[in-house]
C-alpha cells in the first residue's frame, strides 16, 4: 500500500448506526440526526460526496474520531428525499473505500472529515489468482445460496456474470446478512488477499453450519413425520376395530387400567399399578421409556399375586400316582403325603422346603415332577447349576437397561398361581463372585418366616412365597452353605440296589425307550436273563440314567437290524447280548479264594455307589519307615499312622518285639492307583492289616469292615452305609464289621440288601480283630 499514491480529500461525514457501506453499493438509508442532516445538505451544495462510516457504539449520541472506524466508504449522494419527522431519506452510491484521518472541529454544527481514497488493487495478484480466487468464490456462494433459499438464486446467477474480484468480494458482503463488525473487517483489510480470506473463511464457515442446520432439521422433521404416521395409525386401526365390533379401540392404557380392575391382588399393588399406569400416560409412545414402562407394567399385571390353584386332598389319589411313575424313593413319598394330610386336616399349614441329596441319576429332578402332579400343583423347574450371580434370584434394579425380575419371580409368573411347586435343582452348584452371593439371596426364599415378603428388585413389591412348595436337589451337601442347609429338611435319595435297578428299567425305561426309538408294539423284547447283565456288566452307577442309554443303544442297533434283514421282532437275551453292547465293561469284585496275612478287605463310598477296598501290608528289613502309595488323600494317612500307633500299643498283648518297628519298614498300599482315596472309614481296615502283618495270622477272606479308628481303639461311626454294604453283598462277602453307632442306620436299610450277610456291630478293635484274624 505504500507504493500506492494516495489523494487526500476534504468532504462531510456521517456517523452510520448498524450499517457499512461497500463499494459500488447503491443504498438508501434514512438520517434522523441534525448532525448527519446538516452534513448531508453541506455536501449537496458542494460536489455530493459524502464519507460515510460506521459508529463503534451506536449508543454514542455525539461521536468523536475515536467512536468511529478507521475505515468508511466514500460515497456520492444521488438523491435527498425530506419526511415527516424531520427524517431525511438519502439514496447514495459507494464510490471507493477511504480512511479517515481527522475530523476538522470548524464546522461545529456538523462532521467534516479529511480523507484518503484507497483505490483498488486488482494488481496487487495475478492474472491467475485473482480467476482463481473469482471462481473459488463464486461456488462457494452458490452453495450458500442453495442451503439458505432465501436469499435466492437470481442474485447467485447475477454474481456469476461478475468478472471484478474486488467488486465481486463486495457485493458477496453487501448480500450476506453479516454482523457489522464482520463487514467492517472485509472492509478495512488492507490487500485484496486478506479480503479474499476473510470473506472465504466466512462463507465456508456458514455453508458448514447451514449443512448441520440441515441435518438437524432433518432429524427433527423425521421425528414428528413419524409420530404423525404412528397417530395416524392407530387413529385408523382404533376406527377399522370399531367398524368390525373387534374391541372397543381402547388404548394400551386404558387396557391396563381394565385389567387392573379384574386383578386379583392386594390394595398396594393396584395402588402400585395405577401409579405406573399414570406415568406411562405421560410417555411418548415411541419412546425407550414407554417401552420399559410398559413391560414393568405387564409384569405386575402377570404375577399371580392372590391366584391360587386348588391342592388334590385325595391321598389315595396321590400315592398310587406317586407309585405308578416311580419305583423306591419311600422317605421322599413318605413325606409328601405327611404333607398332604396335614394339609386336608388344617385347610392350610405351612409348605414344606425339602433338599433331595443324593448320587446323580437317581430320579430327584423327576420325582419332583410327579409330586407336583400328584398334589395337583403347577410345576415350575429352576435350574441353579452355575449361577453366580444374585440378580438372577432377586432380578435387576429397573434403572439398568435390559433389567427384568429374578428368576423366583419368574417362576411365579410361569406358573401362573402363587402355590405352585418350585423345583431348585443343583442348588449345591450355585456359586459367588464380586456381583454377589447367590448362596446368601436363597436365605430369604428359603425362609418359611421371611419369603412371605420376598422382595424381588425389579418388581419392588412384596412376594408371597409362603404358600410354593420347594423341593431343592443336590449331589453332596458339603458344598451348601451351612446357613442355607439348615433352612431345609434334608431326604437322603441313596443309591439303588441291583434289584431296584431291574424294576425300574422292567417298569419303566424299557416302554420309555421302546417307544422313543419306534420299538413299542411287541417289535423289540429283552428278557430279565439280558436286563440283570446289563445292571452288573455294562453299568456302574448309583441311578439308572447309563443303564437308560444302554437300553436305548440296543433299540436303535434293533432298528437298523430291522430295517437292513428285513426282520419284523429283535429278542434280546443273555447269549446275544453282546453282539448289540460289546464285550462285557465291569467283572464284579470278588473275595480273596484264601485267609491271607497283610490283606484286609475294606468298604468304600464313592460317587456312583459303593466299592470294596483290598488293603495290602508287607513288612520288610529297614529303619522303621513308613510307605503309603496308592493315591492316599490326607486324612487316609492319617487314619494309616493312627492304626500303626495303635499296634504298637497294643505290641505286648500279641508278644511283638519293640525292635519289630524300628528295624522293619512298613508299605501300605490301596490297589486302583490311579484312582484318588480318602476319608477316614479305612482305618480299622488299615490297622488290622498292620498287625496281621506284623503277627502272621491270616485275616478271614469273607470278612469287611469299615470304621474310623481313634489312638485307644475306639471304633467310630462313618457315612454311606448302605452304599458299603451293597458293594459286600455284590463281592461275595459274608460278613461285615460295622461300628456299633450306626446300628440305626443299618435298621433303615432294606431286608433285600441285607439277606445272606452278618452284620456285626463293634465299639472297639478288640472285638475287631476277634472277629476278623483267623483263630489256629
Amino acid at each position: 500500500m505504500e507504493n500506492i499514491q494516495q489523494t487526500i480529500m476534504a468532504m462531510p461525514a456521517v456517523a452510520l448506526k448498524g450499517l457499512t457501506i461497500m463499494p459500488d453499493m447503491i443504498i438508501q438509508f434514512d438520517l434522523s440526526c441534525q448532525k448527519s442532516i446538516l452534513a448531508v445538505e453541506a455536501a449537496m451544495q458542494g460536489d455530493q460526496h459524502l464519507f460515510a462510516v460506521t459508529q463503534k457504539d451506536f449508543k454514542v449520541e455525539d461521536p468523536g474520531l475515536d467512536d468511529l472506524y478507521k475505515v468508511g466508504t466514500i460515497t456520492v449522494v444521488k438523491q435527498v428525499s425530506k419526511m415527516p419527522g424531520g427524517v431525511l431519506k438519502i439514496v447514495a452510491v459507494g464510490k471507493c473505500r477511504g480512511k479517515l484521518l481527522s475530523l476538522d472541529e470548524q464546522p461545529s454544527d456538523y462532521l467534516f472529515a479529511h480523507v484518503a481514497e484507497l483505490p483498488k488493487c486488482e494488481e496487487e495478484v495475478t492474472e491467475t489468482e485473482r480467476e482463481a480466487m473469482i471462481r473459488e468464490l463464486k461456488d462457494i456462494f452458490t452453495e450458500y445460496v442453495q442451503l439458505n433459499p432465501k436469499h435466492g438464486k437470481a442474485l447467485a446467477g447475477r454474481l456469476q456474470r461478475v468478472q471484478g474480484l474486488e467488486y465481486l468480494i463486495d457485493q458477496i458482503t453487501v448480500s450476506m446478512p453479516l454482523a457489522i463488525d464482520t463487514k467492517q473487517q472485509i472492509l478495512e483489510a488492507e490487500t485484496l488477499q486478506e479480503r479474499y480470506d476473510i470473506l472465504a473463511g466466512i462463507l465456508y464457515n456458514e455453508v458448514e453450519i447451514a449443512k448441520v442446520k440441515e441435518e438437524l432439521s432433518e432429524k427433527v422433521k423425521t421425528r414428528i413425520n413419524k409420530n404423525q404416521r404412528e397417530y395416524m395409525l392407530r387413529e385408523q386401526m382404533a376406527f377399522i376395530r370399531e367398524e368390525l365390533g373387534e374391541n372397543s379401540g381402547l388404548s394400551d392404557a386404558e387396557q391396563f387400567e381394565e385389567a387392573v380392575e379384574k386383578l386379583k391382588a392386594g390394595k398396594e399393588v393396584k395402588e402400585k399399578l395405577r401409579k405406573e399406569i399414570g406415568r406411562f400416560k405421560n410417555l411418548m409412545p415411541s419412546s425407550s421409556e414407554s417401552a420399559v414402562e410398559r413391560m414393568y407394567i405387564e409384569t405386575l399385571l402377570e404375577l399371580p399375586w392372590d391366584k391360587v390353584s386348588k391342592d388334590n386332598t385325595n391321598l389315595a389319589r396321590a400315592q398310587q400316582i406317586l407309585e405308578e411313575q416311580h419305583y423306591g424313593l419311600e422317605q421322599v413319598k413318605e413325606r409328601i403325603l405327611e404333607f398332604l394330610a396335614v394339609r386336608s386336616l388344617t385347610k392350610g399349614g405351612d409348605s414344606p422346603i425339602l433338599c433331595l441329596v443324593g448320587p446323580p441319576g437317581t430320579g430327584k429332578t423327576s420325582i419332583a415332577r410327579s409330586v407336583a402332579e400328584a398334589l395337583g400343583k403347577k410345576y415350575v423347574r429352576i435350574s441353579l447349576g452355575g449361577v453366580r450371580d444374585e440378580a438372577e434370584i432377586r432380578g435387576h434394579r429397573r434403572t439398568y437397561v435390559g433389567a427384568m425380575p429374578g428368576r423366583i419371580a419368574g417362576g411365579l409368573r410361569q406358573a401362573g398361581v402363587k402355590n405352585p411347586l418350585m423345583l431348585l435343582d443343583e442348588i449345591d452348584k450355585v456359586s459367588s463372585d464380586y456381583k454377589g452371593d447367590t448362596s446368601a439371596a436363597l436365605l430369604e426364599v428359603l425362609d418359611s418366616e421371611q419369603n412371605c415378603k420376598f422382595r424381588d428388585h425389579y418388581v419392588e413389591i412384596p412376594l408371597d412365597l409362603s404358600e410354593v412348595l420347594f423341593i431343592a436337589t443336590a449331589n453332596t451337601t458339603t458344598t451348601i452353605p451351612k446357613p442355607l442347609l439348615d433352612r431345609m429338611e434334608l431326604i437322603e435319595v441313596n443309591s439303588y440296589t441291583a434289584n431296584e435297578k431291574f424294576h425300574i428299567a422292567k417298569e419303566h425305561l424299557l416302554q420309555k425307550q421302546y417307544k422313543k426309538n419306534g420299538m413299542d408294539g411287541g417289535k423289540l423284547s429283552i428278557n430279565d436273563s439280558a436286563l440283570r447283565i446289563m445292571i452288573d456288566g455294562y453299568t456302574r452307577e448309583s441311578g439308572v440314567r447309563e443303564l437308560e442309554r444302554k437300553i436305548g443303544e440296543i433299540c436303535r442297533k434293533a432298528a437298523k437290524e430291522m430295517l437292513t434283514r428285513k426282520v419284523n421282532k429283535v429278542r434280546i437275551n443273555q447269549k446275544n447280548l453282546e453282539k448289540y453292547l460289546g464285550k462285557v465293561k465291569y467283572m464284579p469284585d470278588k473275595i480273596n479264594d484264601t485267609d491271607e496275612i497283610g490283606i484286609v478287605r475294606g468298604l468304600a463310598w464313592t460317587s456312583v455307589g459303593g466299592d470294596t477296598l483290598q488293603i495290602e501290608v508287607n513288612m520288610m528289613p529297614g529303619k522303621g519307615e513308613i510307605e503309603l502309595t496308592g493315591q492316599m488323600g490326607d486324612v487316609m494317612k492319617e487314619s494309616a499312622l493312627t492304626g500303626i500307633s495303635y499296634v504298637r500299643s497294643i505290641s505286648k498283648q500279641y508278644n511283638i518285639a519293640e525292635s519289630v518297628f524300628k528295624k522293619n519298614d512298613f508299605h501300605i498300599h490301596i490297589p486302583e492307583g490311579a484312582v484318588p482315596k480318602d476319608g477316614p472309614s479305612a482305618g480299622i481296615t488299615m490297622a488290622t492289616a498292620i498287625l496281621s502283618a506284623i503277627t502272621g495270622i491270616p485275616v478271614y477272606a469273607r470278612v469287611a469292615m469299615t470304621g474310623e479308628i481313634t489312638l485307644r481303639g475306639r471304633v467310630l461311626p462313618i457315612g454311606g452305609l448302605k452304599e458299603k454294604i451293597l458293594a459286600a453283598k455284590k463281592a461275595g462277602i459274608s460278613t461285615v464289621l460295622v461300628p456299633a453307632e450306626n446300628r440305626k442306620d443299618v435298621e433303615e436299610i432294606s431286608r433285600e440288601i441285607k439277606s445272606g450277610l452278618e452284620i456285626l456291630f463293634v465299639e472297639t478293635m478288640t472285638e475287631v480283630l476277634e472277629h476278623a484274624l483267623r483263630k489256629e
